[in-house]
């Protein structure tokens, strides 16, 4: 049998947690909150005034924002991503990689941009294929179709 007597939680823990009141401690906390923000945030329209309090030497600057037009879907066996390409000089700087579930485009539209994005499901490391037509760029990843189940016994656990 496995020793519980030795984790911190005993009846000297219970009792003290049903002695408080959980109105009181979002209260509490709530108010905190609250005073902290009051006295740092003031006159800051962003978190990077923040830093810039913080550290006067201006490291810190507001990343641009830049949008990337792209569509992701998957089928039964490929997960496809579609990015809309304003500009073909793009596709010379681009550079595209991906993981098991997520694919990232760097130098797009500016050279110093960085998109991630999530897949719907995980893919293969190799087999990935890249089409370009009429403005769209589609990438074809093939899925990896786990059908192996593992049953998980919980008839023991109460």
């Amino acid at each position: 049998m496995f020793p519980f007597n030795f984790f911190p939680f005993n009846s000297k823990s219970n009792k003290m947690m049903n002695g408080m009141n959980p109105e009181q401690m979002q209260q509490f906390t709530q108010d905190m909150m609250g005073k902290m923000m009051s006295k740092h945030m003031e006159g800051m329209s962003s978190p990077f005034d923040m830093m810039k309090g913080i550290f006067p030497d201006n490291h810190f600057q507001a990343a641009t924002t830049t949008q990337l037009n792209y569509s992701v879907f998957d089928t039964h066996e490929y997960v496809f991503v579609r990015i809309t390409i304003s500009n073909e000089e793009w596709l010379k700087t681009m550079k595209i990689y991906h993981t098991a579930n997520q694919i990232s485009v760097e130098h797009v539209p500016n050279l110093d941009d960085k998109h991630s994005l999530t897949l719907p499901a995980i893919v293969k490391k190799k087999g990935a294929t890249a089409n370009y037509k009429d403005g769209i760029l589609e990438i074809k990843i093939p899925k990896i179709v786990e059908l192996q189940y593992s049953e998980i016994d919980v008839t023991e656990l109460f």
